[in-house]
Formats: C-alpha cells, sequence, structure tokens
C-alpha cells in the first residue's frame, strides 16, 4: 500500500463485494479489528483484509495510503470508544477517572489491537476529540495552562501505558498468561524469610494483587497529585492581594 488516497466522495464503492457489503472505511476498521483478534497483528495484511471483506486488495487503497495508515485509523477507533456516552459532570476528578477508565477499557477489549496502537498519535477525529475533552476539563477546573498540559501529558500516556501493558498479557497465548500468573503462588510465596524477608512477609497480598491490572490505582494516585498541585495553586491565588 502506498498510492494517494481518493477523495471519500470519489472513493466511495456503489456495489456490493463479493459478501454483499458495501465498503467504508468504518466496515474496514471493524473488519481489522476482526481480524486482529483472531490472528493478531501478523495475521493482518491488505491480501487477507481483500479477502475477509470479499474485495480485491487493492480496492483497500482508496481509502487508505498504506496498512500504516490504516493502523492509525484502528488507533483513533479504539480511543474514541471512550468517548461514546461520555459526559462531563462538573466534578473534573470523578469525570477524568471515569474518563481514563473508559480510555483502558477501549483498549482491553480488543487487546491485539491495543498493542498495535496504543504507542501512536494517529491526529485522527476521534483524538483530537478525546484529548480536546481531557484538556477542557483541566482548565475548566481552574490549572493554569502548564499544569493542565502536565497532567493531561502524564494521564493520556498512563492510559495508553497501562493499555499497552495489560493488553500485551491478555495477548499471550493462555497457557503463557496462566503460567505467569501462576508465579505469584508457585514461587513468589515460596521464597524464604531469611533470603527474601519483604517478599515473605508480602507474598499473600502480592499473590492477590499482581494478577491485577494496577491502572486504577496509578489512576488515583495521579488524580491525587493533581488535586493537591490544584489546591496549592487556588491557594496561592486566593493569597495574593487584590490588584497584585
Amino acid at each position: 500500500m502506498g498510492k494517494q488516497v481518493v477523495p471519500e466522495s470519489a472513493r466511495r464503492r456503489r456495489r456490493p463485494t463479493k459478501n454483499g457489503a458495501v465498503l467504508s472505511e468504518r466496515l474496514i476498521v471493524e473488519t481489522a479489528l476482526r481480524m486482529l483478534a483472531e490472528h493478531g497483528g501478523q495475521g493482518l495484511t491488505a491480501r487477507r483484509l481483500g479477502l475477509a471483506l470479499g474485495a480485491d486488495p487493492s480496492t483497500l487503497y482508496r481509502y487508505f495510503a498504506g496498512m500504516d495508515e490504516l493502523t492509525l485509523a484502528i488507533g483513533a477507533e479504539l480511543v474514541g470508544r471512550a468517548l461514546d456516552g461520555w459526559k462531563p459532570t462538573g466534578d473534573w476528578r470523578a469525570d477524568l477517572r471515569r474518563l481514563g477508565l473508559r480510555i483502558h477499557g477501549a483498549y482491553l477489549a480488543h487487546p491485539q489491537a491495543a498493542v498495535l496502537t496504543a504507542s501512536r498519535v494517529t491526529g485522527r477525529e476521534q483524538e483530537t476529540a478525546v484529548d480536546e475533552a481531557i484538556l477542557a476539563l483541566l482548565r475548566t477546573a481552574g490549572f493554569p495552562d502548564p499544569d493542565a498540559v502536565r497532567i493531561y501529558h502524564a494521564f493520556i500516556d498512563q492510559s495508553l501505558a497501562f493499555a499497552a501493558l495489560d493488553a500485551a498479557s491478555l495477548a499471550l497465548p493462555a497457557a503463557a498468561r496462566e503460567a505467569d500468573e501462576h508465579k505469584w503462588e508457585s514461587t513468589y510465596a515460596r521464597l524464604s524469610a531469611a533470603s527474601h524477608p519483604n517478599i515473605a512477609a508480602t507474598a499473600g497480598l502480592l499473590a492477590a494483587r499482581m494478577n491485577h491490572s494496577a491502572y486504577p490505582a496509578a489512576l488515583d494516585m495521579l488524580l491525587d497529585s493533581a488535586a493537591g498541585r490544584l489546591g496549592r495553586a487556588t491557594g496561592r491565588e486566593a493569597a495574593r492581594p487584590s490588584g497584585a
């Protein structure tokens, strides 16, 4: 893939494919998501995608300039799903927490696609809509712009980093994932207090916790820090003499 993309109005296929579907960018992205779930990143090729759609692979070039552009469209679709049905309530901390969990969950619903896309910057409408929503929450809450950008950066990178980490675990073959999870009981819980006193002291807690995502706890820590920063900033503002 590497041809110039045809404008939307001109590229739309009027005739159904062999599968009876009318091609669209959305149908291609949804089919690619299904293929990633079934075959992983290595299984997503233009040829296989064309077969799944019942269309010649060259037809895909009318919608995407290359497979990399399709990858970006998949990433944008995932992050955009986090915004579906989400509305701010006026409580910036609760709204941001809910949005973070939705972003993380949208990626984990498609772990193979998340592994492929979580590190990418798409620049597409869905992504910019999420970024605009995050910055709006922070600026409306009263964060100065430098703080708003700093917190936005930490928030979105944390969300995507945990999405990539947790998705990579979910994308493992079942046997490998189960073996990894079992190590907290089969290995860590059996370490002696003489050689590993701190692991031995917390082995039960580790076994109960470590096979679950740390994202909610990390998100709360980030938001606690942001709330403290806002409190200090507004406290300084309130203490500033009038007209200063």
